[in-house]
């Protein structure tokens, strides 16, 4: 691929076209405002996202509309996504969560595609964030399980694992651990799998069988039987039933509890 002959030149030039169009790109202060509502979890932020990117459409950055729309919202996500680190979501998670979407990008038909696209990872990344604004502060070693836990969902997970990684009896982690978060051990890594599988069927193409080999459970029947009695669906009917509100049912958890 040959270097841009002269970038200068060609800097300038662009702006003098955008000039000429009387077109000028927003301010610094004002492009962070919706990336800000969106690390403090307000619900704002989602419709604040929808308004930026129609008005930053005219850009340019292809020729082709479909692909500058696309350019714009891997731009959009990537900043999204170090908010999101920087206000508290784990790393691991936030990066996944962008792969996801990107991936989903190639899907897209047409610009309201992306604008749609745009609008639930926007709202997906709000909720995420008003559920972190909302967790409890954990003791060290607690906080260290459960960063663990988050990050081992696809793994079996043992408590004996953790109490070495903490330097804890398993015996008395596991007191600690009820105390903190109000779960049993066991109930926790379930609770955390289940609202995983949750996410999963809403914003994955995953199916139910790929979901239960993924959070490392024995089998999918049993994925199915707790799925339920978390739930009170089976994980066909969770998604047949939200699927289609995924993007409007975010919007309003953002300005609930968080994330459930």
């Amino acid at each position: 691929m040959k270097r841009i002959p002269d970038p200068d030149r060609q800097v300038a030039y662009l702006a003098y076209i955008n000039r000429e169009n009387e077109f000028q790109h927003h301010g610094y202060s004002e492009e962070m405002k919706q990336y800000r509502l969106m690390q403090a979890g307000d619900p704002q932020a989602v419709e604040e996202g929808q308004r930026m990117m129609r008005r930053t459409m005219p850009v340019g950055l292809s020729e082709d509309p479909l692909r500058n729309a696309q350019y714009l919202f891997v731009a959009g996500i990537t900043i999204a996504t170090r908010f999101a680190i920087e206000g508290g979501m784990d790393a691991e998670t936030a990066y996944n969560t962008s792969d996801m979407y990107i991936r989903k990008l190639d899907q897209c038909r047409d610009v309201e595609d992306v604008m749609a696209l745009h609008r639930e990872m926007f709202a997906y990344f709000t909720s995420r964030m008003a559920g972190v604004k909302k967790k409890k502060e954990y003791i060290l070693p607690i906080a260290q399980c459960v960063e663990y836990i988050e990050a081992h969902l696809h793994m079996s997970l043992r408590i004996d694992e953790l109490a070495e990684l903490v330097h804890l009896s398993p015996g008395y982690l596991s007191v600690l651990f009820r105390r903190e978060t109000g779960k049993s051990f066991s109930d926790y890594v379930l609770y955390r799998r289940i609202e995983t599988a949750e996410n999963m069927l809403l914003y994955s193409d995953y199916t139910s069988t790929e979901i239960s080999e993924i959070l490392a459970f024995s089998s999918q029947s049993y994925f199915i039987q707790c799925f339920r009695k978390y739930t009170g669906m089976t994980p066909k009917e969770y998604r047949q039933r939200h699927a289609a509100k995924g993007i409007l049912a975010a919007a309003r958890k953002a300005g609930e509890a968080g994330w459930r």
